[in-house]
């Protein structure tokens, strides 16, 4: 196995302490940018790690012009810790499960899974949508670190937010397409919600809950714009009935063997921190 740095080992584990107004934010608007999370050695280090491991696993061979809006959007692997030991230790960093856990005020997290989200240059957007409408989860406790492995200026085509969106119930229904563009682009349009377009500085980090929604701008550069996300949820998370066929999906993909009703406990939906 690859050796990690011992710094980069202690930025993983060591914590990040949020102040009281950062967890209001986060719990106002379901979503919150934290600069600092960690250091140039280690989101370089990752950067690499994650762009091989990436480059082994993609298998995407269309060119940009042949895919519609979702496969321009990025290159999306999944599960990156089962294919990797070094990658493991950034998906497990406790330094990251307790913001999650701190962030979303639970006793502790557990993976739902994670995935590279690589857009390339030229890539298209990433359309408005609501990360649950693809999860069979029972609560609205989930939340998903997306952590740039460089700095990403507007060109690259950094996250955006509906800040407070988690409120509207209309749009839930829709998947990642350019219908779901189109109709909350409109439907956003006309709401007091703040939308929140800003460059993400290098070791800037954001949370983002499963219902608040987002995009992404195209990358307009000639440059990957790398992405590394993990998605937390309740550790005493339970098994909804599923209400769509993405959610079945991700049931037998994520959740293999879980029950519907009962705490999702298995063997890829580990504990990762509890306080």
């Amino acid at each position: 196995m690859l050796h990690i740095p011992s710094s980069v080992i202690s930025e993983l584990e060591k914590p990040y302490e949020l102040t009281h107004e950062q967890i209001e934010f986060y719990q106002k608007y379901r979503y919150i940018k934290l600069k600092q999370v960690f250091d140039e050695v280690t989101i370089s280090f990752f950067n690499e790690v994650i762009g091989k491991r990436v480059a082994i696993m993609s298998h995407e061979i269309k060119p940009l012009e042949e895919r519609n809006t979702y496969g321009k959007a990025f290159l999306q692997l999944f599960n990156l810790w089962r294919e990797d030991e070094v990658v493991k230790e950034l998906i497990f960093s406790k330094r990251l499960a307790k913001i999650a856990t701190d962030l979303m005020q639970t006793n502790g997290v557990r993976i739902y899974h994670d995935q590279a989200l690589f857009k390339e240059g030229g890539g298209g957007i990433t359309p408005w949508h609501a990360d649950q409408y693809y999860w069979p989860l029972e609560t609205d406790k989930t939340i998903t670190a997306w952590i740039p492995l460089q700095a990403t200026p507007l060109e690259l085509g950094p996250l955006e937010f509906s800040a407070g969106s988690h409120q509207i119930v209309e749009g839930r229904d829709l998947e990642i397409s350019d219908e779901s563009e189109a109709t909350l682009q409109q439907k956003l349009r006309v709401t007091d919600f703040k939308h929140v377009i800003e460059p993400f500085d290098l070791g800037e980090i954001s949370f983002h809950s499963g219902w608040v929604f987002h995009r992404a701008g195209a990358n307009t550069t000639d440059q990957m714009r790398k992405v590394m996300t993990i998605i937390y949820m309740d550790k005493d998370m339970v098994l909804k009935n599923p209400e769509n066929n993405n959610q079945i999906n991700d049931w037998n993909t994520w959740c293999p063997g879980a029950k519907v009703g009962e705490v999702i406990n298995t063997a890829i939906n580990p504990v990762i921190y509890k306080n």
